[in-house]
């Protein structure tokens, strides 16, 4: 090794961000192992090269010692003098035993390093990109199918959708376009995995972002948003411009910004209320599109009881529960809903089954990731 390949590491750190020094350690301990392999010896030895010219020395390190037990690693008091009197027991006598054909060898494995250092440099930096963005919108394009897990061409790494992060009866076949929510990035030994999802809460606040200038620029935040993907959808927003209607511009002309939402999720059914603090008004609100005619609740149970016209009990309940299990996640309280005769008549009123918030969505950017259809 030479100046040439001192002037073409300094290249590759400009290039890489690789710093010189961890570079170089890393090729002199690789040396050292080069060195042990190819001349059989268990000598401690250690490489040495020059930053300025790439030289290499190996470099043989032995203990002063009064009586040698090892003559690999030690050397006696009385050698030591010959060499230089000022040795005492305890120093270090370091001594050149370069082979003269180690630079074939030294070139090999410093090529070997250089390598594996670049490949390990622009893993690092890609999972560095990728860990900032996790909670982030990707587009990218189906690059193989395995087992029912598609793996995604994102330009510089590849993500990884299962199964179980797509809603029933989403197909991709191989260079489709994709969109999908950055769910969360790993490190391994094959380099950064980052795992996508198209059914986590998180993809729909995304989409609509993406759909809504309003919510892009803090306008209308999206309060909260629950999910039952590949059915329905119940998004609950909010702003604090008096001008701006937060649902119609979710909504948009002629229903065009939902619908391209919709689209994009294969029509799932999508309900977007206003959010309220008061929590009766948000809890009409989110049982949308039934109607409501009172909301008793209890604060210390935060729990309710919601009357709806006898007519409007089945639309309030939702098929097999859905509407009422979703409004209650949307709002994080207990809904147990009665029709109007049952709660005011006079016989006995059936009790229907009370649905609660039984799964809590992670918040990103301090909002809470629910939505309504």
């Amino acid at each position: 090794m030479n100046n040439d390949f001192i002037s073409a590491i300094d290249d590759l750190v400009k290039e890489k961000g690789i710093s010189k020094d961890v570079l170089l350690e890393a090729i002199e301990s690789a040396l050292v192992s080069a060195y042990k392999k190819n001349y059989g010896t268990s000598q401690n030895v250690r490489v040495s090269i020059d930053n300025e010219t790439g030289d290499v020395d190996v470099l043989m390190r032995r203990d002063v010692v009064e009586e040698v037990e090892d003559e690999f690693t030690e050397i006696s008091l009385e050698e030591a003098l010959e060499i230089d009197p000022r040795y005492q027991v305890g120093d270090a006598v370091e001594y050149q035993v370069t082979p003269k054909d180690f630079g074939r060898i030294a070139a090999q494995t410093a090529k070997q390093v250089v390598v594996q250092r670049i490949r390990e440099a622009e893993r690092g930096m890609v999972f560095d990109n990728y860990i900032s963005r996790q909670g982030d919108l990707i587009t990218g394009v189906v690059q193989r199918i395995s087992n029912e897990t598609i793996f995604v061409n994102m330009g510089n790494t590849e993500g990884i959708l299962v199964a179980s992060e797509r809603a029933y009866g989403e197909r991709y076949r191989v260079n489709d376009r994709i969109k999908a929510y950055i769910m969360d990035v790993r490190k391994s030994t094959k380099g950064p995995q980052v795992f996508l999802s198209r059914t986590h809460p998180g993809f729909v606040e995304k989409l609509f972002e993406l759909e809504v200038p309003e919510i892009e620029d803090g306008t209308v935040v999206i309060k909260s948003i629950a999910r039952e993907a590949g059915s329905r959808t119940k998004i609950a927003v909010y702003t604090d411009d008096e001008n701006v209607d937060p649902v119609g511009a979710c909504v948009g002309t002629g229903g065009m910004r939902v619908k391209n939402v919709v689209d994009e999720l294969f029509g799932e059914k999508i309900d977007i209320t206003t959010w309220d603090e008061d929590p009766n008004v948000l809890i009409s609100n989110v049982l949308s599109p039934a109607k409501v005619e009172e909301v008793i609740t209890a604060d210390d149970e935060k729990s309710a009881t919601v009357v709806v016209p006898d007519y409007q009990l089945s639309l309030a309940i939702g098929k097999e529960g859905q509407n009422v299990r979703l409004a209650a996640k949307l709002c994080g309280w207990k809904i147990d809903i009665k029709s109007h005769t049952q709660y005011f008549g006079d016989g006995e009123a059936e009790d229907f089954e009370e649905y609660e918030e039984y799964e809590e969505y992670e918040e990103e950017d301090g909002i809470e990731e629910q939505i309504e259809e």
